[in-house]
């Protein structure tokens, strides 16, 4: 017999509630200092104490041989006063812990090579125990075995979560530093592009990357593809993780490369070239300083891909190179009209909710398909994490710290994805001349609205849609601004993107030319338009500079 939705979800919900992450500190006899091992354990069998101090250190009976299921498999003299760590199998949690109990011990840890799930029982069972139950992973089973001698002791205590973890400071000035920069340096460099293009220079400028506007057509063809890339991700983790880490480190070395290079081209040394030659990716004799960056530049992607599972520093790396690859996005693609920026965040902000809050509802686990793919499924096989967020570890000595979250995530989507609106208010800044109102107010908006996304974690404790407080921040913001201006028709539309300056007829006035002829006014020309409709800055001949401010 099936049991109604509701209800279903309800003792999924109560099963949440009495499963509890603990710690389990094991200390050799003679040495005060010790290691915290997670334990899951249920506190309707028993509660432990929050503080360590008050927890009892007892001996540990290292029984992983049996599955203390009969009395044949307790030891002659019991368990007095003793801590037995048997495996789990062949019958249930209470058949266990009863024996246990009965056989003078003080506490239970099972062993388990699955997943950890809370060790369950009925109300009668839960009133006959007074001992705590606790399930231990294999993994730390196998540390124990070789971190510890024979005498060991071990605590079991359940300290209170912190609400809030320093590590969201670091997050915060990452993220809002990261959007701030790329929609200034975006926005900057369309205006050199477009300074340059009135020059007709056609130099050094023309080799840096195009950048790629944006079109109803591609958000749609991304947000499919984002679909289907997570659903596939969800469903063979293990089969996929390795190509996104290799997807991730050829994108981040040619972000980290764009980043560097404004910076390496001008060093006034080692600007030779290659020398001539038929190779086929050298014939065109770049800079040997390119070819130093570059390698540079690979180098700290494989180190990261080699070392990307060492917790205590590759994150330090795996930062670094996203936050490169974010830059590299936000000055290359670019959302031509506020129209196109709405369109995107509303489509990426059902996206976002649909895969956080609504799909625990069809999945066997309960947990939403973004946040087991962001953290990594705890039934992975390869335990592979996948690089596309940036990750900071806990500051916060915690059990949800050890055992299931060490790091606090924020997907490159909750960067990227406001951070073009940003530029997008930048480039509208700067060509009509604004001082840059917008893009103030709309990266404002964006640490506000992640400052809600952190109150909410801390309240709810669980995985929070970043994008569902960041989009209308920053979209609801831009609109106040473009309404209190009245500039909103020019801001949806792009058309403000052209100062009124440049649609002007542009008269000068020219010394004569030696031979003492006349010299010849320049015709006035007409704004051209580009293909999608919006008119672009005319390209008078002559004009030395057209700059905005």
């Amino acid at each position: 017999m099936r049991l109604p939705g509701t209800l279903v979800w309800a003792a999924v919900l109560i099963q949440k509630v009495v499963a509890e992450y603990g710690m389990a500190h094991f200390s050799e006899k003679d040495r005060s200092k010790g290691k915290d091992y997670c334990i899951f354990f249920n506190s309707q069998w028993a509660r432990l104490p929050q503080d360590l101090g008050k927890a009892s250190r007892l001996q540990l009976h290292d029984l992983t041989t049996s599955v203390l299921c009969l009395p044949s498999d307790v030891p002659e003299g019991g368990f007095p006063n003793q801590i037995p760590m048997v495996m789990r199998g062949n019958c249930t949690f209470y058949e266990k812990v009863r024996l246990a109990q009965l056989n003078g011990a003080k506490g239970l840890l099972i062993v388990s090579k699955d997943r950890l799930a809370p060790p369950a029982g009925n109300k009668s069972q839960y009133e006959e125990i007074d001992i705590p139950v606790a399930l231990l992973s294999y993994t730390d089973m196998l540390d124990i075995s070789t971190s510890f001698g024979e005498g060991r002791l071990v605590a079991m205590y359940a300290p209170d979560e912190p609400v809030v973890d320093y590590n969201m400071v670091i997050i915060f000035i990452m993220a809002v530093g990261t959007v701030a920069v790329g929609g200034y340096w975006a926005g900057s460099r369309d205006r050199k592009k477009r300074y340059m293009k009135h020059k007709r220079d056609d130099g050094v400028e023309k080799q840096d990357e195009e950048t790629v506007d944006v079109t109803p057509i591609m958000i749609c063809v991304f947000v499919v593809m984002c679909c289907s890339m997570l659903v596939l991700l969800y469903y063979f983790y293990d089969s996929l993780a390795i190509w996104v880490i290799g997807i991730f480190c050829l994108a981040s070395s040619v972000g980290l490369y764009s980043c560097l290079w404004p910076f390496v081209r001008r060093i006034p040394r080692c600007n030779c070239r290659v020398p001539e030659n038929k190779l086929p990716y050298l014939h065109k004799r770049p800079e040997i300083r390119s070819l130093l960056l570059s390698a540079f530049c690979v180098g700290v992607s494989v180190t990261w891909m080699v070392f990307r599972n060492e917790d205590q520093w590759a994150w330090v790396l795996q930062d670094t190179l996203g936050i490169a690859f974010c830059l590299y996005m936000l000055k290359t693609v670019r959302l031509p009209t506020f129209k196109a920026c709405t369109l995107l965040l509303s489509v990426l902000f059902i996206y976002d909710v649909f895969f956080v809050f609504i799909t625990p509802f069809f999945t066997k686990s309960g947990e939403s398909i973004m946040v087991e793919v962001a953290a990594g499924p705890s039934d992975s096989s390869t335990h592979e994490k996948l690089p596309m967020v940036l990750k900071v570890p806990r500051l916060n000595s915690s059990p949800q710290a050890l055992c299931d979250r060490p790091f606090s995530l924020l997907g490159f989507g909750d960067v990227l994805v406001p951070g073009l609106l940003v530029a997008y208010c930048h480039r509208f800044d700067i060509l009509t001349q604004s001082s840059r109102i917008y893009f103030v107010a709309c990266t404002v908006a964006y640490g506000f609205g992640l400052l809600i996304t952190f109150v909410a974690l801390a309240l709810m404790q669980m995985g929070q849609p970043a994008l569902l407080y960041l989009v209308p921040c920053t979209l609801l913001t831009c609109l106040a601004v473009a309404l209190w201006r009245r500039e909103l028709p020019q801001f949806w539309t792009g058309s403000g993107l052209v100062p009124a300056i440049a649609l002007a007829p542009i008269t000068q006035t020219t010394a004569p030319p030696p031979d003492g002829s006349a010299a010849q006014p320049e015709p006035p020309t007409e704004p051209m338009h580009q293909s999608d409709g919006t008119p672009q800055e005319p390209q008078p001949r002559g004009t030395e500079e057209l700059k905005p401010n």
